[in-house]
């Protein structure tokens, strides 16, 4: 018997500093990796950087990931040309066009179409006479590999690229003490390598989204059917989760919080959510077991249906309820996972403190699982909790059923 597929997964990214020429770090490069112990980048195609994307903005956080600093990131042809959008903005990102881009006229009609929105772009490992000087003029940064590079020739490719004020250098891969001093003779502004600083593996536990849930969602935005969106976004948990995280990133400019997954879908709308989508859709997520997929939306109906009685609002008390379920898989606390979530001060102070009518809603649903009516809050007392509790888990073994495949 196969082994059932578990509702979690460790996410990775990696991290390079790139530092200026008085090593400080300016920049980070987010780097694919498939493992905590990948040294090396295993794929750099748009796989690769859909997963950079999805991990860095929705599973860790920009700000987590960067603080305040730039972070370089991969592109590859499908993203230049538009093929598959960026679901960010150009806000602290700079887009590294990879040395095996071919720069025809859809490529640098893409680059230019990019800096026109605002994105900065980096040309990777440059070689002068490889085609990619036509891009040199919409280039904000430069690479040059220090490692593999002709010595020889970084006189006139340093003339070239002076004849663009706009542009700095990046020296990447010094290696040796050999190939600072090199850095330092061209007056190169940045530099970037295992000789100042090796890049580390970050590492997350996260929920798998479900596929056919991520192929629902595509139709349900065609149809600009907000409802129907939130409703199946709501069905998945871990789904539920990223737009949460991607409402309030740097991505999504938000400009406050939000108490509920429908103000966040409103907040980033259907727009961005397609873009989303797309990119998710480029992942190849766990399948999440029904008994636990059931069991997070239990919680999260249970407490929705309690909300009206209990003076909270349903939608606020969904999400709360979801939250600590999600929480309970992942087997951390409420208060370690709100901390994660750009969430209204009434939803965070119910799950980190219990405070409000969300926490009465929260501590009855956590009194009547474990079977002590007597810590059921007051608010709760000629509530029907026996049939709020089954009315929540036919709906979500019902919504659970609608994700699977027809036999």
């Amino acid at each position: 018997m196969n082994p059932m597929p578990s509702i979690t997964q460790r996410v990775h990214v990696g991290r390079q500093p790139i530092f200026d020429s008085r090593g400080t770090v300016v920049a980070y490069e987010l780097l694919f990796r498939g493992s905590m112990e990948a040294v090396h980048a295993a794929a750099r195609d748009a796989y690769a950087t859909s997963q950079v994307i999805l991990n860095v903005f929705t599973e860790f956080g920009i700000a987590e990931v960067a603080g305040d600093r730039l972070c370089f990131i991969n592109l590859t042809r499908e993203f230049i040309i538009g093929k598959v959008p960026l679901p960010f903005g150009p806000e602290n990102v700079v887009l590294e066009i990879l040395e095996t881009v071919d720069p025809d006229d859809e490529v640098v009609a893409g680059v230019a179409a990019l800096v026109e929105a605002g994105y900065k772009i980096a040309l990777d490992d440059y070689v002068h006479g490889s085609g990619h000087e036509r891009l040199l003029p919409l280039a904000s940064y430069l690479k040059l590999d220090m490692l593999d590079s002709d010595v020889d020739r970084f006189d006139e490719v340093a003339a070239v690229c002076r004849e663009y004020p706009g542009i700095q250098i990046v020296a990447e891969r010094l290696e040796t003490a050999d190939h600072i001093a090199l850095a330092d003779r061209y007056g190169f502004e940045l530099r970037q390598g295992y000789a100042l600083s090796r890049p580390r593996v970050m590492t997350a536990t996260s929920l798998s989204p479900s596929r056919l849930v991520r192929l629902q969602l595509v139709p349900a935005i065609g149809a600009a059917d907000m409802d129907r969106v939130i409703s199946t976004i709501v069905s998945d948990p871990a789904l539920a989760l990223r737009v949460l995280r991607a409402s309030n990133s740097a991505a999504a400019g938000a400009a406050y919080k939000v108490s509920s997954v429908r103000q966040a879908v409103v907040l980033l709308g259907l727009t961005q959510i397609r873009q989303w989508a797309m990119i998710m859709a480029l992942g190849d997520a766990v399948e999440a077991t029904d008994e636990q997929l059931t069991t997070a939306l239990l919680r999260a109906r249970f407490c929705e249906s309690l909300a009206e009685g209990m003076h909270a609002s349903p939608d606020a008390a969904f999400t709360a309820g979801l939250i600590s379920g999600v929480a309970e898989v992942l087997s951390l606390t409420p208060a370690m996972l709100a901390d994660r979530l750009p969430l209204a001060d009434d939803v965070a102070g119910a799950l980190i403190d219990g405070t409000g009518a969300l926490g009465d809603v929260l501590r009855t649903v956590d009194a009547f699982s474990r079977g002590d009516l007597e810590s059921v809050a007051p608010a709760a007392h000629g509530t029907d909790l026996v049939r709020a509790y089954v009315d929540g888990w036919r709906w979500s073994a019902r919504m659970v059923a609608a994700t699977k495949v027809p036999a």
